[in-house]
């Protein structure tokens, strides 16, 4: 069954693992409340409504107000909805989902958006070689020939060329979970998390999860 909460990205750190000094990020997710739940007889499908980080009642809007007064939950600035299988009862409306659902050694996926660097040239964007550093070669840092003089005579769709870098949405999978602190909401998962501290994260149950020899 896939599970997903809402969190945020604290930062990195390090712990030991027995002899072995791991890069962990602390990722910040729940408590979740449920704040609706769908189904396939009424809805058509199945899903789960969950907010996350609580909210001032003024800051929402009317139809929001009367949508977690329904649910009996306090209003949240994260409401997002996530698709799940066929578990009758697996979900009520008001629960509270919590990390106690992940454990060590789990795999989980993190969804987020990677931090924006504006209008960048394709050195910086796509990785690109560029030219001789030499005194006089006047091709340093460009993306050298685009187009055709003859056939198709345009540039090729996709070409990568200079734009705006970063800011979008991302998924890294199969990350380690290293360590629960169900007592402060937090996850520590092995290796980095794309997007800027403080970030809205998505964290699921991984979905391809790697076979083992």
């Amino acid at each position: 069954m896939s599970f997903t909460l809402i969190g945020k990205k604290i930062g990195m750190t390090q712990i030991f693992d027995g002899n072995e000094l791991v890069p962990v990020t602390v990722v910040e997710a729940g408590p979740c409340p449920v704040v609706q739940v769908k189904s396939s007889d009424k809805d058509g499908y199945e899903a789960v409504q969950i907010g996350y980080s609580a909210q001032k009642e003024q800051r929402v809007s009317k139809q929001l107000q009367g949508h977690f007064a329904k649910a009996k939950v306090a209003p949240t600035k994260e409401l997002r909805e996530f698709r799940t299988g066929d578990h009758d009862g697996e979900y009520n409306v008001g629960d509270v989902l919590t990390v106690s659902k992940f454990e060590a050694g789990q795999k989980v996926d993190i969804i987020g958006t990677t931090k924006g660097k504006g209008f960048q040239g394709v050195v910086k964007r796509w990785g690109f070689g560029g030219g001789p550093a030499s005194h006089g070669s006047m091709f340093h840092r460009r993306g050298g020939s685009y187009g055709h003089c003859q056939w198709p005579g345009e540039v090729w769709k996709g070409k990568k060329m200079p734009g705006h870098t970063g800011a979008k949405r991302r998924t890294t999978q199969n990350l380690k979970v290293v360590k629960v602190l169900e007592d402060k909401n937090l996850l520590l998962l092995k290796g980095s998390v794309h997007g800027h501290n403080g970030g809205t994260v998505y964290v699921r149950t991984a979905v391809k999860k790697k076979r083992s020899a």
